[in-house]
């Protein structure tokens, strides 16, 4: 993979904003998607379960809310820990968090990370550890409860799989912000992240997936054109 094969922060966000403005696919269509493919990911890689899906309040979240669904319909063990509070969510997150919640899949709310104890147990029994925390547009230094949630999470003995970058990996340097989740598998969507192309970002990648959602061809050739000419 070249350079040009990869999407910085903003460019990410335009293939997500022209999708939805120019060609008219609502955002909920993306994140179904892109949690359905990553869903497809972990029957692939034989996971069995119990999946074990950590999840922030953004759209990263939103899709960890789409994975959880598809494993449950599959039958295979999944459970959530949800790492902000409910009304915090907004849009196709808040979607696809209640769509669960009328789902009744297992679903532990800790907003602040107020019980350690209790989610380093939560995670010990996962074959399969989903991070889907935090996305690609988190810039500065990971602050709690992220930061500890991140700790835990790396210690724990499951396989880990991020959902499309490992959460606390700078999108465009591919350098952590403090703490950074060491994932075996990563479930990129679009393109690689330009941040990949840093051969450091390796150790927290692992093995990188790149994924479809659906977003028109014609808007990453747009971009990649951009990139091979020079254009900002």
């Amino acid at each position: 993979m070249t350079p040009v094969d990869r999407l910085s922060r903003d460019e990410v966000r335009s293939v997500d904003q022209r999708t939805i403005e120019e060609f008219g696919l609502p955002g909920v269509a993306l994140m179904e998607n892109a949690g359905r493919g990553v869903f497809e990911l972990l029957t692939s890689l034989k996971a069995t379960g119990p999946v074990k899906i950590c999840v922030g309040k953004g759209n990263n979240g939103g899709d960890g809310f789409v994975i959880a669904r598809h494993l449950d319909n599959a039958g295979m063990p999944v459970e959530i820990y949800l790492l902000a509070d409910p009304s915090e969510l907004k849009g196709d997150a808040a979607i696809n968090f209640h769509v669960a919640r009328r789902m009744e899949i297992d679903m532990h709310i800790d907003p602040d990370l107020d019980q350690p104890d209790a989610f380093c147990e939560f995670l010990n029994s996962a074959d399969w550890i989903v991070d889907a925390l935090l996305g690609t547009g988190v810039q500065g230094t990971i602050r709690e409860p992220y930061a500890t949630a991140i700790s835990i999470i790396n210690q724990a003995p499951g396989f880990k799989l991020a959902v499309d970058l490992p959460s606390g990996l700078d999108c465009d340097t591919g350098q952590p912000l403090g703490e950074c989740i060491h994932a075996h598998q990563t479930a990129t969507f679009v393109a690689e992240k330009q941040g990949f192309a840093n051969p450091d970002s390796r150790q927290y990648t692992g093995t990188i997936h790149v994924l479809p959602i659906g977003a028109p061809r014609k808007i990453v050739q747009d971009l990649l054109q951009k990139q091979d000419s020079g254009e900002n």
